[in-house]
């Protein structure tokens, strides 16, 4: 059986029991396939060797040599993650462009007995649709910003407007990044292909005719780019202004930050990467605060001295929008703030673009 992707939206509703991706290691960490499973039938070294040969030396010897380490590789792959499925089990094959390693895997699976399914085209027929939506045609959705100076709570209150049944999308969930000087997270962050692949997935199974809700973002977080359609969309997109006092966005900023609070030594660095920018003497005085435990006069003076000017002059450049005060972002102050922020939406939504 063939698959073959008109849209995003195939392999959205796709009824697969797995997604295999038989493509070599580093091929599959740099994007794969939302889901997909990593099965290579050539690692990268054999990958190598096998396109040396075939470019090189000889094509037959190549396919022969090929042929060899796929049975052997598809042998290891048959008594191990393989081992335990059962006679109905049905899954997508898919490598880099639906050639030989797809079809000599899915040639084995199906002298088995399994019913499966080779991806016409390969990752390049997905990577093509994701390179559609996100660089080359308009997005279909309304986009209203959420923004706000830093420690407005932003991310969880996207979170519980996801819950109360809006459509949302955690771009830092995504790019895997908290969007400031102090946003990496554990593991890295996605490639920019591997990002771009969630992001027009997430995109693909939301209704157009309703709205999306997404942070104000700047046109990369961390390491990664907003995609052009995307950042088009969100430049021209109203947007919902929330304000909070100091000392609330403070204990807020204290309670998301814990992570960092609760390992002093790895906030110097980041820190320091503020110099250039905030010069060394007051760099140094932060360094002192966090040093001494004063996590709560650090975050007040990141936020009054760094952050909000730097926000107040990228906001004159924002779209139009619907301001939103907020007195407390205490957690059982979610739901009032909750409640301030959709009863803004259908305004927001109707404000001119």
């Amino acid at each position: 059986m063939i698959l073959t992707l008109t849209s995003l939206d195939d392999l959205a509703a796709h009824a697969f029991d797995d997604i295999i991706d038989v493509r070599a290691p580093a091929e599959y960490a740099e994007d794969h396939l939302p889901g997909a499973i990593s099965l290579p039938v050539l690692n990268d070294e054999e990958r190598a060797r096998v396109g040396t040969t075939y470019t090189r030396v000889d094509r037959f010897e190549a396919r022969k040599i090929g042929a060899a380490l796929v049975a052997r590789n598809a042998a290891t792959h048959l008594e191990g993650p393989l081992a335990d499925k059962s006679g109905g089990w049905h899954p997508l094959v898919y490598c880099w462009r639906g050639g030989q390693r797809s079809g000599s895997f899915a040639t084995i699976l199906r002298q088995v007995g399994w019913r499966v399914t080779v991806l016409e085209g390969g990752y390049r027929s997905y990577r093509r649709l994701v390179a559609e939506a996100m660089h080359d045609a308009a997005l279909p959705h309304l986009v209203i910003l959420l923004d706000g100076n830093t420690g407005t709570a932003k991310t969880e209150l996207l979170e519980g407007l996801r819950t109360r049944g809006h459509q949302v999308v955690d771009l830092e969930r995504l790019a895997a990044h908290r969007g400031s000087v102090f946003g990496a997270m554990p593991g890295g962050q996605p490639s920019q292909k591997a990002f771009e692949g969630r992001l027009a997935m997430v995109l693909a199974g939301m209704d157009p005719g309703r709205p999306v809700v997404m942070e104000a973002e700047s046109s990369k977080i961390g390491e990664v780019q907003i995609p052009p359609s995307l950042w088009s969309a969100m430049r021209a997109a109203p947007r919902i202004r929330l304000s909070a006092p100091v000392p609330e966005r403070v204990a807020y900023l204290l309670r998301a930050y814990a992570d960092l609070i609760a390992d002093p030594a790895a906030l110097m660095p980041v820190l320091a990467a503020l110099r250039p920018i905030q010069g060394t003497e007051k760099v140094d005085h932060w360094q002192a605060l966090a040093a001494s435990g004063q996590f709560g006069a650090l975050a007040e003076a990141l936020v009054v001295e760094h952050y909000d000017p730097r926000y107040t002059k990228s906001r004159a450049r924002g779209g139009p929008g619907v301001d939103v005060a907020l007195d407390s972002l205490a957690e059982g102050a979610m739901d009032a703030a909750l409640d301030r922020i959709e009863a803004a939406l259908p305004e927001v939504a109707a404000v001119p673009r």
